[in-house]
């Protein structure tokens, strides 16, 4: 029988972090569990957390760390299977937090260039209605600035505008600098470098195939 893995991702905002964490979900049997998918739950099913959760939002506020990690704690004790956590810890309090409780197994960290990031978010637009995505280099519509198949007008997202991403980009590096030399002091931070996700992922993929397999053995 196969031991519970407890595995940790970060990736900044553009790295790619949600095509390689559903790659990594469906070849290595983990529950993802998204820190937005988890709040945005609660605050829906209006339980007691998750109308205390939307009074934070509403007022434009930061969950305070002592409730996400009451939060993400309690979920975890209902989860026997192996998995990955996506968006939590996101402060040092948080991951301390979490550590008391639950010792993660693997920290994983994209190490995306913040340039090609930025290339690849200032680059990209929408079809609101559809959410059909383009991207100005790799993908761009048949007419600049029209979708290929309504013929309606494409906008660029307010978070992909240059000085969002630049300001998106800032504040990632920010929180998450602490948080990776914590893990790297625990011993168990991996990062992978690299521009592409088809190049990063086989990388991941290859060192959780030998990481498991030992894992498992122990």
């Amino acid at each position: 029988m196969s031991k519970i893995l407890k595995t940790i991702i970060f990736g900044a905002p553009g790295s790619g972090k949600g095509t390689i964490s559903s790659r990594m979900v469906n070849d290595f049997n983990l529950l993802h569990i998204s820190s937005s998918d988890l709040l945005r739950n609660q605050v829906t099913a209006h339980t007691p957390v998750g109308q205390e959760i939307a009074k934070y939002m509403s007022e434009g506020k930061l969950i305070p760390d002592p409730l996400m990690i009451d939060i993400f704690n309690k979920e975890l004790q209902k989860v026997n299977q192996s998995w990955l956590l996506d968006g939590f810890p996101r402060t040092l309090t948080q991951a301390k937090g979490l550590a008391e409780i639950h010792s993660v197994n693997l920290a994983i960290n994209l190490n995306v260039p913040f340039e090609t990031i930025r290339k690849r978010l200032e680059e990209r637009w929408i079809h609101k209605p559809s959410g059909r995505t383009y991207h100005l280099t790799w993908s761009p519509p048949k007419i600049a600035g029209i979708d290929d198949l309504t013929g309606e007008k494409l906008i660029q997202r307010d978070d992909d505008k240059p000085e969002i991403v630049q300001q998106r980009l800032k504040v990632y590096d920010e929180l998450t600098r602490p948080l990776l030399r914590f893990y790297k002091d625990a011993g168990i931070l991996q990062t992978f470098s690299g521009t592409e996700s088809n190049v990063i992922y086989p990388e991941l993929q290859n060192f959780l195939k030998v990481y498991l397999h030992s894992f498992n053995a122990q």
